[in-house]
């Protein structure tokens, strides 16, 4: 073999080398370069959401609903509660006929009245009204009384309404107090009086009667006041 072809031989086994190791350093191929991780793996080594802190993780089925406090108030139950009908329990107005009145009203034509100055209480004069009639009657109100020429109604002292209207059977009296005058003499525009009118129901729709009065008539001043009927003569005379 010469040298030439020693040579020859030489320089074509050194491209083959050349060759290879250019292969090995530019990579193994088509996609076989090592890019670390692959995105599968990177995304499994990943915390689950929302276990950060556990803010954003909610449990299935705990999410709180709206509305549902709003339908477990209970309305309307407190108005059932309010009683009606109480005002039925206060008798007629100023002598008037009463709404809760269970026999027809006393009226004059069937009563008998009577005015007595008592000796106690001081200044104090008793009514009393007695049935005369073969059937019940109710007294309601307080009787609207008139001295002598006098233009005014005296009032009623409120605090004596009875806690029911006064009913009267046949041959039964019920009774009203009337408050002449002040007891210690501090009342003023006082007068005698000889002469009364007792009206029955409300504006004397029922009738008045004319009871007698001492001769000497009865001194009446500013404080003149009268009582609800009632059904006994205490209480008539408490006020």
């Amino acid at each position: 073999m010469s040298a030439r072809t020693t040579r020859t031989r030489l320089l074509a086994a050194s491209s083959i080398a050349l060759a290879a190791f250019a292969l090995t350093a530019c990579g193994n191929g088509d996609g076989v370069r090592d890019e670390g991780p692959s995105a599968g793996a990177r995304s499994s080594a990943r915390p689950s959401e929302g276990t950060a802190g556990g803010t954003t993780a909610k449990p299935a089925g705990t999410r709180t609903t709206t509305g549902s406090t709003s339908g477990s108030k209970n309305t309307g139950t407190t108005t059932g509660s309010k009683g009606t009908g109480g005002t039925g329990s206060k008798g007629g107005s100023a002598g008037g006929n009463g709404s809760d009145t269970r026999n027809p009203a006393c009226v004059a034509a069937t009563t008998r009245t009577t005015a007595t100055v008592v000796s106690r209480p001081l200044n104090h004069l008793l009514l009393t009204v007695t049935n005369k009639s073969s059937k019940n009657c109710d007294l309601t109100g307080y009787p609207i009384v008139r001295f002598s020429e006098a233009q005014s109604v005296p009032p009623v002292a409120e605090e004596t309404h009875p806690q029911a209207v006064v009913t009267l059977a046949p041959g039964e009296s019920g009774y009203a107090g009337v408050l002449l005058s002040a007891a210690d003499g501090s009342g003023v525009h006082g007068y005698t009086a000889k002469t009364l009118e007792v009206y029955y129901g409300d504006q004397g729709r029922n009738g008045s009667a004319r009871p007698a009065l001492p001769a000497k008539g009865v001194y009446i001043d500013e404080k003149l006041t009268v009582t609800y009927w009632q059904q006994d003569l205490d209480t008539a005379l408490s006020y």
